[in-house]
């Protein structure tokens, strides 16, 4: 029987063969530049920590627990619909481009994003497929270049793990064997800022029909 074909597109150290990959996910809502979002083993041991760069692409960047930048996610600006690139390193370079995500609509409240790698230029078929629902804090991500859109992770909320901290979420990933996960947190990253924005639309748009609804009833 021939040996599955390994989905490397960060780097081959982050595609484990033998068994399925468990990492654990912990988001802070109030530390907003360092520590927000961690990502640890099944051991909770640390591995890797997501450091924000505000400025005019929203930039974030995951780093080894020595500091060493992993990838650097950046939002494209001024496009249609919400469109992510991932870069190797601290790079912004187009030649360090590893893919990019893009959601499939504007506004959904269940999201859907499209997965390119670098070499698809064209962008006309994607390589993977993530969705997503905010409310029910899970995901699943899969291949998307066929039609048996082969499941590859899925993310869920950890209910086992208590949260200790205020506003602390934690998170379970399920990385199949033979699948970077490093590609996988990318994109978990990624739906967490999407999530962060609409809930925030979301807010806001309450805020101002209840405001309508109080001037209606004066």
């Amino acid at each position: 029987m021939a040996k599955p074909i390994p989905v490397v597109v960060v780097g081959p150290e982050y595609c484990i063969s033998d068994h399925p990959v468990e990492l654990a996910i912990v988001r802070k809502a109030l530390a907003l530049t360092k520590g927000n979002f961690k990502i640890n083993d099944v051991n909770d041991n640390e591995l890797f920590r997501m450091e924000v760069q505000w400025s005019l692409h929203d930039s974030r960047i995951l780093r080894d627990t020595a500091g060493n930048p992993i990838i650097t996610i950046r939002k494209k600006m001024r496009t249609i619909h919400s469109r992510w690139e991932v870069f190797r390193g601290d790079s912004h370079d187009k030649n360090d481009l590893l893919f990019t995500a893009v959601t499939s609509s504007c506004l959904q409240f269940k999201v859907k994003l499209n997965v390119f790698l670098a070499k698809n230029e064209k962008e006309e078929d994607p390589d993977f497929k993530l969705k997503g629902c905010f409310f029910k804090e899970s995901c699943i991500i899969y291949t998307g270049h066929d039609k048996s859109k082969t499941i590859i992770a899925q993310m869920q909320e950890d209910t086992a793990v208590p949260s200790v901290v205020f506003e602390k979420t934690n998170f379970k990933i399920t990385v199949n064997p033979n699948v970077d996960y490093m590609m996988v947190i990318a994109l978990v990253i990624i739906l967490d800022n999407i999530d962060t924005f609409v809930t925030k639309t979301i807010d806001r748009t309450d805020k101002f029909v209840n405001v309508l609804g109080s001037l209606g009833d004066s």
